[in-house]
């Protein structure tokens, strides 16, 4: 696994801030100058990539696949993959990924600036497109196999794990890379900010995420990257691979009502094939990593759903957005890695800032605070705009 994100830019940074509920919530003052309602983000570092790429590579690099360079490096790292290897086997490659805003715009004002596309360079073709994640990656890292981009709102990370899962399942592929990766730039989160969807605690940067709680005003918008490298088992065993959990489980569904619009039938959907493709029922859930943004309707739908599969049940759960706001196209991924870490550390991770339950909430075993267990299986889950749903199972190696 691989992780650049706000909690920190590698897995030992990032395990530490879980454990110690520390948030990566902060302001950026510019985003008022350029009509924001509210500054709140994510603070996530930007890599420097100098020295660790040719120019030419880096030329078509977006921001988001400069955070997706970072996280896929250290996989490969840990997966014992160099380039040797990868130019010697085929390895695929899917990512989530569902916008590329700031060179459109950066192109757009040159246009209208100086009225000539000759002066635009050849790099933010690369850097615009949808799939500037998948391209990028494929090429600096010799990659071979499947190759594409999951576009599916907030749930695209769980989703591009879910089918390189299938693929791997149907002997199509062995090894494939996937994750997601999302923008922080202001350019991207405009017209989320537009709906009033952001919360406006701003003197309050760190408590303005809240999962959950009734008090609850918006979600924080937030990004990096986050990459897995997934693997048919017999082929990871072969290799001597240091194998770190397995996906056992995919569920998905379609919501087929509004855009906008939650529905805890089509949460309950989504995890009960997760749960019913691992061969597991709640019961055997230890840790649920929720959804849940901060915003009222699908924190409510959520919880709602969560309260069908998991009253008087063990299973802990909590929505690591309260420490890294909402990281839209990557958050799936991301969260999968948080909760692997997890079970590695053995630990659940806090829902920050869940201070007051609502009439749904309350129904919940949500973790106020760090608490020490043991973590053998887990459901991820991620749901989307346009009422798409993915749920994962992962579950902890066992020899």
């Amino acid at each position: 696994m691989g992780i650049w994100s706000c909690l920190g830019t590698d897995k030992l940074s990032v395990a530490e801030s879980l454990r110690l509920g520390r948030s990566g919530i902060g302001v950026e003052p510019e985003r008022i100058g350029y009509g924001y309602q509210s500054s709140l983000t994510g603070i996530v570092a930007q890599p420097t990539l100098k020295g660790l790429l040719h120019r030419r590579l880096r030329a078509g690099l977006s921001e988001e696949a400069e955070y997706a360079f970072m996280a896929s490096r250290e996989a490969f790292a840990e997966a014992g993959i160099d380039e040797d290897f990868l130019l010697k086997n085929e390895v695929g490659v899917i990512f989530g990924n569902d916008s590329s805003a700031k060179p459109v715009i950066e192109a757009a004002n040159i246009m209208m600036e100086k009225h000539d596309s000759q002066l635009l360079g050849s790099g933010l073709i690369f850097q615009s497109m949808n799939s500037t994640v998948n391209m990028n990656l494929s090429t600096i890292f010799h990659l071979r196999g499947i190759n594409f981009t999951v576009s599916a709102a907030c749930a695209s990370g769980s989703h591009s794990i879910g089918l390189a899962y299938l693929l791997i399942k149907q002997g199509l592929q062995d090894i494939v890379l996937c994750g997601g990766a999302q923008e922080v730039n202001y350019f991207s989160m405009s017209t989320f900010d537009a709906l009033g969807a952001f919360s406006k605690r701003m003197d309050e940067p760190q408590k303005a995420s809240r999962p959950f709680d009734r008090d609850r005003d918006g979600l924080i918008p937030s990004g990096g990257a986050a990459a897995l490298v997934l693997e048919d088992r017999e082929s990871a065993i072969r290799r001597g691979a240091n194998i770190l959990a397995e996906v056992v489980g995919y569920g998905f569904s379609s919501n087929g009502g509004g855009i906008s619009q939650p529905s805890d039938d089509g949460c309950v959907l989504a995890m009960s094939r997760a749960m019913e493709d691992a061969g597991c029922k709640p019961s055997d859930i230890d840790y649920v990593n929720a959804h849940a943004t901060s915003t009222l309707q699908g924190d409510m739908f959520e919880a709602m759903a969560l309260g069908r599969l998991f009253h008087d049940e063990h299973a802990l759960i909590s929505s690591t957005k309260g420490m890294t706001g909402h990281e839209c196209w990557m958050a799936g991924a991301s969260e999968a890695v948080y909760s692997v870490l997890m079970m590695q550390g053995g630990f659940v991770a806090p829902n920050l800032n869940f201070e007051n339950p609502d009439e749904y909430s309350e129904k919940l075993n949500i973790a106020t605070k760090t608490v020490q267990t043991e973590v053998n299986t887990v459901l991820s889950n991620s749901f989307g705009f346009g009422g798409t749903n993915s749920a994962l199972v992962i579950t902890k190696h066992v020899d």
